[in-house]
This record gives C-alpha cells, sequence and structure tokens, in this order.
C-alpha cells in the first residue's frame, strides 16, 4: 500500500482534482440555470430546455476532463463505480483502487466545499440545493432501478467502446454524450447521478443524507453487473486498460506503459 501511495499519488491527486472541477462545474451551472434571481433562470421559463442546457453543460465537461491531460494521465474515472468495476476485471490494482476510491470521495467533496466558500448564498437556495441527487416524484424505488439502469448503459458503453483499437479513443466522447443524454431524460426520475462520490460531496456539504443509500448502490451494483456480464455471460474482449483515453504519451499506472 504504501509503496503503492509512493509510487502512483500523482494519479490519485489528479483523480481527486477531476471530480472536484467536476463538482464545480455542476455547482456553477446549477446556479446559472436554476436560481430564481439568475437571469438566464428568467429567460429560459422551460424546465425541459433548462435541463437540456444543463446536460449539455456537464457532458461537456466530462468530455474535456476525460481528454485533458490530467485526464490522460489517471484515466479519468472520478467514479468510484468505474474504478470498481475495471478492479472487477483485473484492469486496476486492489491498493490503486482503493486510493482512488478515497481520492474520488475527497474530491467530491473539496470541490463542493469550494463551491460551497464561493457561491453559498445561490448554492443554499432551494431551487439549486447544493445540486444534490434527489429521487423524483415517482419515489425511491424508480430512482434506484433508473439509477441502476443508467449505471448499466454507461459501463456497457466504456467497456465495449474501449474494448476496440478503433473505438478506444472515443470512449471519453461516448461516455459524455450518455451523461447529457441521462440528465436530459433521466434526471426527473433520480436527480441523475451514476457516481457515490459525485452525491456524497453534495449530501455531505447540504448536510443531508437523505436517500444517500440510493446512490451509493445503485450506481456500484449497475456498473458491476455491466462487467460481470461482459465477462461471464458475453465473453466479450476485456478492455485493453482502465484508462477512458489511452492512446497519449502519458505514463500508465495500470498497464505500465510510458513509465
Amino acid at each position: 500500500m504504501t509503496r503503492a501511495l509512493r509510487l502512483h499519488w500523482p494519479e490519485y491527486l489528479i483523480e481527486a482534482c477531476l471530480l472536484g472541477l467536476f463538482m464545480l462545474s455542476a455547482s456553477s451551472f446549477g446556479v446559472l440555470l436554476e436560481h430564481p434571481r439568475s437571469p438566464v433562470r428568467a429567460a429560459l421559463p422551460s424546465d425541459f430546455l433548462r435541463r437540456a442546457l444543463m446536460a449539455l453543460a456537464m457532458g461537456s465537461t466530462a468530455v474535456m476532463l476525460v481528454y485533458s491531460r490530467i485526464g490522460k494521465r489517471s484515466g479519468a474515472h472520478f467514479n468510484p463505480a468505474v474504478t470498481l468495476s475495471f478492479l472487477r476485471l483485473h484492469k486496476v490494482r486492489t491498493e490503486d483502487a482503493l486510493f482512488y476510491v478515497a481520492a474520488q470521495f475527497a474530491g467530491g467533496v473539496c470541490g463542493m466545499l469550494l463551491a460551497d466558500l464561493f457561491l453559498h448564498e445561490w448554492l443554499a437556495d432551494p431551487a439549486v440545493a447544493f445540486v444534490a441527487t434527489r429521487p423524483g416524484p415517482h419515489g425511491v424505488a424508480v430512482a434506484f432501478a433508473a439509477e441502476l439502469a443508467i449505471s448499466f448503459v454507461l459501463m456497457q458503453v466504456v467497456l465495449a467502446s474501449s474494448s476496440h483499437p478503433r473505438t478506444e479513443r472515443f470512449t471519453g466522447l461516448f461516455a459524455g454524450a450518455l451523461v447529457a443524454t441521462w440528465i436530459t431524460f433521466e434526471a426527473p426520475l433520480s436527480g441523475m447521478s451514476m457516481n457515490p462520490a459525485r452525491s456524497f460531496g453534495s449530501a455531505l456539504v447540504q448536510r443531508s443524507a437523505a436517500d444517500l443509500w440510493i446512490y451509493f448502490t445503485a450506481p456500484v451494483l449497475g456498473m458491476l453487473l455491466a462487467a460481470e456480464l461482459r465477462a461471464r455471460v458475453l465473453r466479450a474482449p476485456a478492455p485493453h486498460c482502465a484508462k477512458l483515453h489511452h492512446q497519449n504519451p502519458e505514463r500508465c499506472i495500470f498497464c505500465g506503459a510510458n513509465s
């Protein structure tokens, strides 16, 4: 464990930074699009249109993080469910997975604390509610099922894309497109998380753990089911590596490339 920390701490720090940046982006766009005093909110009375713009913003944020230099270095998981799925497929060492998950949770919290520092008055407004993920009006069971389903599909696409040389470099684009799609159409059901660390960051700063268990369990189960399906049922080829973008000159702690 200490050896992994000594050798791979830059990648762990990057994972924290990536989710922190994602949370800052979510908080900023959440305030811009949903706060009652925002001129953008006043100009766009349609909930669907504002949600679509949020989807575009967050999908683009995810893509930019994956293809950024630091994203290329760490592999740009910034999601414990993604890391655990690659661990199940033996593409991540146990010690690296543990430090990745810890860093992701730390990054989610730090990103929200920083957003709260600068945007507290607006971020705390009930219309923004610290961009927390909450079940929609159809209830907890529907929210759980929806989170499981979208997480399953996302991981299937990530694994299928990253398993083939022709599509491997587009994995980040596919993932970002799905994030945008889910925010647009699925968010009314569960708030669209797919990420335990992302939901934990908002919940901690908001000081509310209501229904947090959904976002700790459903995304992990959905993505692990996707990995299990490929490994045991479909017997499909495994991804070459745990990075979402591997065709770059940055070192890879998973397969040893460019080390």
